[in-house]
């Protein structure tokens, strides 16, 4: 599983011409899924990332969580996470994990954060054109890849 983590003042995504999710202060978390993903995947990315230090205490210093600050998460799938672009100009999504695999998985991520998390959680739709804006706040953007946790 790999994600891209945005740190937010405020984002939204809309569907179809409407708000579907909006949140205020906290992360923008872009999840892309593959096939070999499991639920122990799910469960350690949940943990990094609500405990993920990368907002400011009283000092400036990135000294704080999700949790120390009460933010709120937007989840968007984004199976383009996996693209190769090692050869030609087109890139290969064969690593992406087909939506049989990558649906539950998805609403399995959804439901582990919402489990464990007492603030706002607001998503996309799986497969749906979205358009996401946001003001990322730093900027602070963080890649995390489940196949390299070390």
């Amino acid at each position: 599983m790999r994600v891209v983590i945005q740190k937010v003042l405020q984002a939204q995504v809309e569907i179809e011409g409407k708000i579907h999710g909006k949140i205020n202060r906290g992360l923008v978390i872009f999840v892309g899924i593959e096939n070999a993903d499991t639920q122990d995947d799910i469960n350690w990315l949940v943990h990094k990332i609500k405990h993920l230090r990368i907002f400011n205490d009283a000092n400036g210093q990135m000294n704080k969580s999700l949790l120390d600050i009460e933010g709120e998460v937007l989840i968007i799938s984004q199976f383009t996470l996996h693209a190769k672009t090692k050869k030609g100009h087109r890139p290969s999504y064969i690593h992406a994990a087909k939506p049989d695999i990558a649906i539950p998985l998805y609403e399995a991520f959804i439901k582990k954060f919402k489990e464990n998390f007492d603030q706002k959680v607001a998503t996309g739709i799986f497969g749906a054109m979205m358009n996401v804006s946001l003001i990322n706040h730093g900027p602070v953007t963080i890649l995390i890849d489940t196949k390299h946790k070390e």
